[in-house]
């Protein structure tokens, strides 16, 4: 999976597979899952979503573009043939999500931030976001948002870094490139909503 999601074609930055692992793990994509995806970009997010929900899963991705989301679908074809428990939507997911409820959401957004009132809707309780973003400012307005909506507890922000190491008979050393910053990720779990500005008091005093 690795291999083809580097080199299959692209109509757009890709989530990398370093990130992709990390999306896996920390927004806990179990078999079975219901899992919302919004935006699709080139399809490098749903094929490893939709290995890991299974077929008893159901993954349901919108995206506002048509071209996209069919580009998308060919990429995904290639790689898993046939996805019955794919359900893809041409919509803006700014005006609202339907199809729930939902275990988890992960968003590929330029604002994820504007996400909040829906998937507090739109998920379980106790349900998982994941956001991907590439730029800081991006991820402040998208921490204020889940913070201000009241509805969102654990919010946390990583980065993260993959080098490589080579080893040449008795000398071990690490690679003198490598894939740093790529994007921020934004994990929120569904909470009973709370005053917002208590939850930044209690968050200040940790």
């Amino acid at each position: 999976m690795h291999d083809y999601l580097m080199d299959m074609p692209r109509k757009s930055a890709i989530i990398y597979p370093k990130d992709v692992a990390f999306i896996l793990v920390w927004a806990d994509i179990f078999p079975g899952a219901r899992v919302f995806e919004g935006g699709v970009g080139s399809g490098a997010l749903s094929i490893p979503l939709l290995r890991a929900i299974g077929p008893t899963g159901a993954l349901v991705t919108y995206d506002a573009r048509a071209d996209m989301m069919e580009h998308a679908t060919k990429n995904v074809r290639v790689f898993m043939g046939e996805t019955p428990n794919w359900i893809q939507r041409v919509r803006d997911i700014y005006e609202g999500i339907d199809d729930g409820p939902f275990d988890r959401m992960v968003l590929d957004l330029p604002d994820p931030g504007r996400v909040a009132p829906h998937a507090a809707s739109a998920l379980v309780p106790g349900g998982i976001i994941c956001s991907y973003v590439p730029n800081i400012t991006q991820v402040q307005a998208t921490v204020e948002a889940y913070r201000s909506s009241g509805s969102f507890s654990e919010i946390d922000t990583y980065e993260t870094l993959y080098r490589r190491w080579e080893f040449k008979g008795a000398t071990a050393r690490p690679v003198r490139s490598m894939i740093s910053h790529t994007g921020w990720l934004t994990v929120a779990r569904k909470g009973q909503p709370r005053d917002p500005l208590l939850r930044e008091r209690d968050e200040d005093d940790v």
